[in-house]
C-alpha cells in the first residue's frame, strides 16, 4: 500500500481543494484525523499553533505544547489552536516530501547533487518511463511534463502568482484576511502583498575594484603575520 504513495486531505488533492480561511485575528482550531497505514507530520507556515487535544481528549491548558510541525501517527487524531494574525497565504501540508508529490516512485534513489550525464539513459534501459528528479531538488520538478498512468494524477500541477507550486497532494493553503467578512469561509482568492513588502531585484552601480568611494579617504590596512602551527601540542 505504501508504494503508491497518493495522500490526500479527505480525499482532495491540491489544487483541487478548498483553502482553509480565516479572519485576521481569528481564534482557529484545526482537527488532523489520520486514517492513513503511515504517520504524517502536519506543518503549517507562517504560524506557531498550540496542540491542544488529542484523541484521548483535551489537554488541560497547563500541558498544551507550541508546535509549527506535529507529527499524527496511524490512529491518531491531533486538535491545534492557533490565532491567525499574519495576513497572508499559508502553506499547510505534510512535511514527507514524497506525500505532496503524488505518483512520485522511491525504488530509484533521488540524484540531486549527481552528475547524471549518461545515467538517465541506463536507468530507462530497465524502467522505461523514469524520469530524474534533478540535480537541484524538487524545484526542478515545477515546470516538467511528463506521460503518467491513466488512474493516478499529476506530481505537482498547481500554480500561484509567482509560477509553479512545487507541491501538490496532501498540501494545502491556509488564507488569513483582514477584510474577510464574519463565518466568510469563501477563498478570497491570492493575497496581495502590501506595496513595499515584496522582493525585488536592485540594480547596484557597479564599480571598479578596490576602488575608493567618492569623498572617503583611503583606511591603511593593518600588517599582520600568520605562523603555521606545529606538530606537537605545546606549538603554536
Amino acid at each position: 500500500m505504501l508504494d503508491q504513495n497518493i495522500w490526500s486531505w479527505n480525499s482532495r488533492v491540491f489544487p483541487g481543494i478548498s483553502p482553509l480561511v480565516a479572519r485576521l485575528n481569528d481564534r482557529v482550531r484545526v482537527r488532523v484525523g489520520n486514517l492513513t497505514m503511515t504517520n504524517h507530520p502536519i506543518h503549517i507556515h507562517g504560524i506557531e499553533f498550540e496542540v491542544t487535544g488529542t484523541d484521548g481528549g483535551p489537554v488541560p491548558k497547563t500541558a498544551r505544547w507550541p508546535e509549527v510541525t506535529t507529527d499524527v501517527a496511524v490512529g491518531q487524531m491531533r486538535q491545534l489552536e492557533f490565532i491567525a494574525d499574519e495576513p497572508g497565504d499559508w502553506a499547510m501540508h505534510c512535511h514527507k516530501s514524497h506525500h505532496t508529490m503524488g505518483a512520485m516512485g522511491h525504488d530509484v534513489p533521488t540524484m540531486i547533487g549527481v552528475d547524471h550525464r549518461g545515467l538517465v539513459q541506463k536507468i530507462q534501459k530497465i524502467i522505461p518511463d523514469y524520469m530524474l528528479m534533478g540535480e537541484r531538488g524538487m524545484a526542478d520538478m515545477g515546470e516538467m511534463e511528463m506521460d503518467l498512468p491513466e488512474n493516478t494524477f499529476p506530481m505537482m500541477t498547481g500554480s500561484g502568482p509567482y509560477g509553479p507550486i512545487e507541491m501538490g497532494g496532501m498540501f494545502t493553503t491556509l488564507k488569513v484576511r483582514a477584510d474577510q467578512g464574519p463565518a466568510d469561509y469563501s477563498d478570497p482568492g491570492v493575497y496581495k502583498q502590501p506595496p513595499g513588502t515584496q522582493a525585488r531585484e536592485v540594480q547596484a552601480p557597479v564599480s571598479e575594484p578596490n576602488a575608493t568611494p567618492q569623498g572617503a579617504h583611503a583606511m591603511p590596512v593593518p600588517a599582520g603575520t600568520a605562523r603555521k602551527p606545529g606538530h606537537s601540542h605545546g606549538q603554536h
